[in-house]
């Protein structure tokens, strides 16, 4: 990005230029440039610039960039125009200052990224449409074949536990080699977790007592609420895109913001609640559905007569929490016996790796600035499920069994093995055309821009469509 404006900037200072496209000069998919309309009358240095401007132009002038420490200015120029109005969210924090020698300048004082919303209308194509176009072969489970990732899974645990052995060396190299065990290890069981995941679904074999079985143990092993948390996440597929009745992850409306989160706008503070919601978002969610749906009463995975779940779903979460505790009972005889420094080695620290790749996965498919919410005036099922991001984790993709890069084909056919998940993403990307969604920025820096742009929803048009917005007054 840096070298396209420095290339942009030095281009114009040199050719003279009469006409610039900013936006073309950088490429497509590039972060935009902001386009502010400015009053040549009326406005002071001092006058603060507003924090977002949906698709301005800017006109009779031409702004050059320029690279100052680390911020971008804008410096006028006469003569020259450039920019039409475009489509999307184009967005910058900007502020008024002096340059010197009589000049001004816009100032950017934080980046923000050019957006293409996706369609909130209601889409040309059915459910069955999409069914139609992928091969039936896709929907079919195989018990062999679900067991086979599993076992492999399990299989590439046991070697890396078994490695540990060899961890006879001290300083840096062993770090290292306990760095490589904790990050291994917590990306094959996150592929455990997925597979557990898809138990709940009914997408592991065509048996439900077999697939409740073998998620009930695995996401056990995992500290999971089976039961529980099958129950609310049907729920999220239900009402995916829902600001009223979704299970997680729902934004918050403009009306609602404020509290803490008022004063975290701001890079420190947008580091700290990635941090918080890495480490501790996945159990402060189950134990106090932190970040879930709004109830008339106090909501817990843990507790029974939770206000989540049905009478009838209710001996099943007390069958999860006797799991649970069997678990716990086994974590701390593996503790009496090995030690306090042996449990958090090779198994805590997995587990939050685990934590915070369910959380990551979660927030990044269901938070982007392009994606609309609905209220109940607007929400219908396929349009809610299709408010849903694909993302590109590389390798990981595989590791985790594609529940990374074909999360909308998994909230349009849910029953469906992971394993078809990729060949059926491929046959309904045609149909769903502008309704299909992915996004390839890197992990990292998506999840920074989501935390910065992504701060609640808003109905611009009070018409029960609400998009994301980040302007806190």
């Amino acid at each position: 990005m840096i070298w396209g404006v420095s290339q942009l900037s030095h281009s114009l200072l040199h050719c003279g230029c009469s006409h610039v496209d900013v936006m073309g000069a950088l490429g497509p998919g590039s972060t935009s440039l902001f386009h502010h309309e400015e009053s040549r009358s009326g406005a002071t240095d001092s006058t603060p610039m507003p924090g977002l401007v949906r698709s301005p132009a800017i006109r009779d002038k031409a702004l050059l960039w320029h690279l100052t420490g680390t911020t971008w200015r804008l410096t006028e120029t006469e003569n020259d125009r450039f920019g039409a109005n475009r489509t999307g969210l184009e967005r910058f924090n900007l502020r008024q200052g002096n340059m010197g020698k009589g000049g001004r300048a816009l100032e950017v004082v934080e980046r923000v990224s050019k957006v293409e919303r996706a369609p909130s209308s209601k889409p040309p194509f059915t459910l069955g449409d999409l069914k139609r176009a992928i091969p039936p072969r896709c929907f079919k489970r195989s018990i062999p074949r679900s067991f086979s990732y599993l076992i492999l899974d399990l299989a590439n645990i046991s070697l890396a536990v078994y490695s540990t052995k060899f961890f006879v060396y001290d300083g840096l190299l062993n770090w290292t080699m306990w760095t490589a065990y904790w990050v291994v290890t917590g990306c094959v069981a996150t592929g455990v977790w997925v597979i557990a995941h898809e138990c709940g679904h009914h997408a592991f074999s065509d048996y439900q007592w077999l697939d409740d079985t073998v998620g009930l143990v695995f996401h056990s092993l995992l500290l999971v609420p089976y039961f529980s948390w099958k129950y609310s996440h049907r729920r999220h597929h239900s009402n995916t895109g829902s600001v009223e009745k979704d299970e997680v992850f729902v934004p918050k409306v403009k009306e609602e913001f404020g509290g803490i989160g008022r004063y975290l706008q701001h890079p420190p503070g947008r580091l700290i609640q990635i941090i918080v919601t890495l480490t501790m978002g996945w159990p402060l969610y189950l134990i106090w559905n932190v970040s879930g749906r709004k109830y008339d009463r106090p909501a817990s995975h843990f507790n029974t007569h939770s206000p989540i779940f049905a009478d009838r779903e209710r001996f099943f979460v007390f069958i999860s929490d006797l799991a649970l505790l069997a678990v716990a009972s086994l974590l701390y005889k593996l503790y009496s016996a090995m030690g306090l420094a042996y449990l958090v080695n090779m198994y805590a620290i997995p587990l939050l790796i685990v934590n915070g790749f369910l959380v990551l996965i979660t927030y990044l498919q269901h938070t982007h600035a392009s994606l609309p919410h609905y209220d109940s005036r607007e929400w219908d099922w396929l349009r809610g499920a299709l408010a849903t991001m694909d993302r590109d984790y590389g390798i990981l993709n595989h590791v985790m069994h594609r529940i990374t890069d074909t999360h909308v084909a998994h909230h349009l056919f849910s029953t469906m093995p992971h394993y078809h998940a990729a060949e059926a993403t491929k046959a309904i990307k045609p149909i769903l055309g502008n309704y299909y969604h992915m996004d390839k920025t890197p992990v990292p820096l998506a999840l920074w821009r989501e935390f910065r742009e992504c701060v609640y929803v808003e109905s611009e048009n009070q018409d029960g469509v609400l998009w994301y917005n980040n302007q806190v007054q």
